[in-house]
């Protein structure tokens, strides 16, 4: 899959659902996920074996839009982490990209050799605090920027604080304390793609999803955040038809960049 077509999923869904669940079945997950519209996920690589969890998706869904994230980007801290994990390290970005992420995300910046390495084979999305890291990765090839953790950084006041400085060019995915109450507020503010766990989900019932493996229950409640969120954007945006509209298309009536050549 190409990193257009990556965003292209990533526009159509709306949503990055981040799986950070050891006591769920990732592949039945993902299959939860699909059936209520959302064919991307982000698998954190703070659950056990990433790696392996990564292959087992791209094997049994080959045409299913896979992240990473909680990736470390630069050596030195990577080796002092693995260090003290030897027998769970973190894997490099060249290793979950050799095992089928399509998309890479970290709650920090990507290194330039990164951007060099791999910024025409994966999409990139660093996480960021502040508008000049927002720039900064944006110059160097980042396709959306993550904000992280959201509610800690002001939440959707704070993007559309930051929103103007930026000439509402660089697509931002908040990530951290998103909500069903919060979501209408970010894609007002401007947000065309959020970011979040299995938080969103009211606690009793993930308890209850988690406890019974129930996931139909899961699906339906994925639904009505996708659902949530079609209907948002399509408020915000009734020009355009996220399910079927290019990154073209999207990009020419919001205005915002993909650095997508």
């Amino acid at each position: 899959m190409s990193v257009k077509n990556t965003v292209e999923t990533l526009l159509r869904d709306g949503f990055i659902l981040v799986f950070n669940q050891d006591k769920l079945d990732i592949a039945k997950t993902a299959e939860a996920a699909m059936q209520a519209g959302v064919n991307n996920m982000e698998v954190t690589c703070r659950i056990k074996k990433p790696v392996e969890k990564i292959q087992l998706l791209r094997k049994e869904f080959p045409d299913f839009t896979i992240g990473v994230a909680s990736l470390i980007d630069f050596p030195k801290m990577l080796e002092v982490y693995n260090r003290h994990h030897a027998n769970d390290p973190l894997p490099t970005v060249e290793q979950v990209i050799d095992a089928g992420a399509g998309y890479i995300v970290s709650a920090g910046s990507f290194s330039d050799d990164t951007y060099q390495k791999f910024g025409d084979k994966v999409a990139i999305i660093p996480g960021c605090g502040t508008v000049t890291e927002i720039i900064n990765q944006f110059s160097k090839g980042a396709n959306l920027c993550k904000i992280f953790p959201a509610k800690q950084l002001g939440g959707p006041a704070f993007v559309k604080a930051i929103d103007a400085p930026l000439h509402k060019i660089i697509s931002i995915v908040p990530t951290g304390g998103t909500n069903v109450t919060n979501i209408p507020d970010y894609i007002d503010a401007g947000i065309l793609v959020v970011g979040a766990s299995f938080s969103l989900i009211e606690k009793q019932t993930m308890q209850k999803i988690v406890d019974q493996q129930d996931y139909k229950l899961l699906a339906d409640q994925l639904k009505k955040i996708k659902q949530l969120i079609d209907t948002t954007r399509a408020e915000k945006w009734p020009n355009i038809d996220f399910a079927a509209a290019s990154v073209d298309q999207i990009a020419k009536i919001t205005g915002r960049n993909f650095n997508i050549s």
